[in-house]
């Protein structure tokens, strides 16, 4: 878990299946708010951004990656449950290796305590408002 006060340095995976975007489904209990983020999680020391990319994918959906390509890095300073949050974010596209996941209406798993839930999310859905997704400037990606 990282500190407050503290930069945190996480991979994100970009997973898309025709107009669809595979996504983490989020909520901010202050702000009474759902949004969608990509699948993903920190860098731990010692470890390269495209390898916790492949650890937090296996740890979470018990998924495997492959076609991985390096997007972006992706700056994003934010208040998530009343309290301040900065990530530099290593965005990557990727595809699953399994087709099963394709098929997924939805995935449910674990993020340390917290339950949750895994979805293919339209991408018009995000570009209209209608599913916020975070960072604001992802969108620019799809």
């Amino acid at each position: 878990m990282h500190k407050e006060g503290e930069i945190r340095v996480i991979a994100l995976g970009l997973i898309r299946d025709g107009n669809k975007i595979f996504l983490s489904e989020g909520y901010d209990s202050v702000k009474k708010d759902k949004f969608y983020r990509a699948m993903g999680g920190g860098v731990d020391f010692g470890e390269t951004s495209l390898e916790a990319l492949k650890r937090e994918f296996q740890e979470e959906i018990q998924a495997e990656l492959q076609n991985i390509r390096y997007v972006a890095c992706l700056e994003n300073i934010f208040t998530f449950n009343g309290k301040q949050g900065h990530e530099i974010i290593q965005l990557y596209e990727c595809d699953f290796v399994e087709p099963k996941y394709y098929q997924l209406q939805r995935q449910e798993f674990t993020e340390g305590e917290r339950k949750k839930v895994a979805v293919w999310v339209d991408i018009n859905d995000c570009k209209s408002g209608k599913c916020r997704l975070v960072p604001e400037n992802f969108l620019d990606y799809l």
